[in-house]
């Protein structure tokens, strides 16, 4: 069974901006086919990959003006794993450094819970272990 005692955060330098709520992860590997005279499918050229992915984050405190800030500045950014206590999320170990916003989506407003914003970022480093 898994152990639920971990999260993703949004990271700057040591200081967390926020956790994040959901994130929505991309991975698109291009290829193209190659074709000959002689015959179709032959081979194929792979593309670089990019890795892209939304996060939705509480739209509550200073964590949404301070990812806005982010996305005009393009600073870059971390997500990785935080241990915490709670039902969260359960990695070993995930880390996408570089990150930039891309666009982002303000939220709507909620009559019950916590209104959520919309980040879309990608990520020029990305590193997995399970």
């Amino acid at each position: 069974m898994a152990d639920w005692n971990t999260r993703l955060e949004v990271k700057l330098g040591d200081a967390t901006i926020t956790p994040i709520s959901t994130f929505t992860p991309t991975f698109n590997v291009p290829h193209t086919v190659l074709h000959s005279i002689e015959a179709d499918n032959t081979g194929f050229v792979r593309q670089p990959f990019t890795f892209t992915f939304t996060m939705g984050v509480p739209a509550v405190a200073a964590a949404v003006a301070d990812l806005t800030e982010l996305a005009t500045s393009g600073t870059e950014f971390q997500v990785v794993v935080a241990e915490k206590k709670g039902d969260d999320w359960a990695f070993d170990s995930i880390k996408f450094a570089r990150c930039v916003v891309t666009s982002a989506n303000p939220s709507n407003v909620v009559i019950d819970g916590v209104p959520q914003a919309s980040f879309t970022c990608m990520a020029l480093t990305v590193g997995l272990e399970a």
